[in-house]
């Protein structure tokens, strides 16, 4: 069976920092692509970071030079560690693999992200 599961959100204040984590299994962790995703209230799912099978790294502008995505394939997990926190990233944060081929494409149940003062 494969699993997602997010965790490390929370309430923090603007300026702030949370780590997100995303411990996964049920597939070969090393052979995907890792996503990061987040949908604010109402609106509709944003793509955030992106790391591949060779930890090249991609991120949105919004979270360029803010956030870090990381990956530990001998822990089966992928870490989206969040400075400078704004309240526009008051999110829920899903974490995403891709295999790249149709039906090898798996999401976690998303963690609840809060900036606020």
């Amino acid at each position: 069976e494969v699993q997602l599961v997010e965790a490390g959100g929370g309430l923090e204040r603007p300026g702030g920092s949370l780590r997100l984590s995303c411990a996964t299994s049920g597939f070969t962790f090393a052979h995907y692509a890792m996503i990061w995703v987040r949908q604010a209230p109402g609106e509709g799912l944003e793509w955030v970071a992106s790391i591949n099978t060779q930890r090249s790294t991609n991120y949105a502008d919004s979270v360029k030079g803010r956030f870090t995505i990381s990956r530990d394939n001998a822990k089966n997990t992928v870490y989206l560690q969040m400075n400078s926190l704004k309240p526009e990233g008051t999110a829920v944060y899903y974490c995403r693999a891709n295999g790249g081929t149709p039906g090898n494409d798996y999401w976690g149940q998303g963690t609840q992200v809060t900036v606020s003062s």
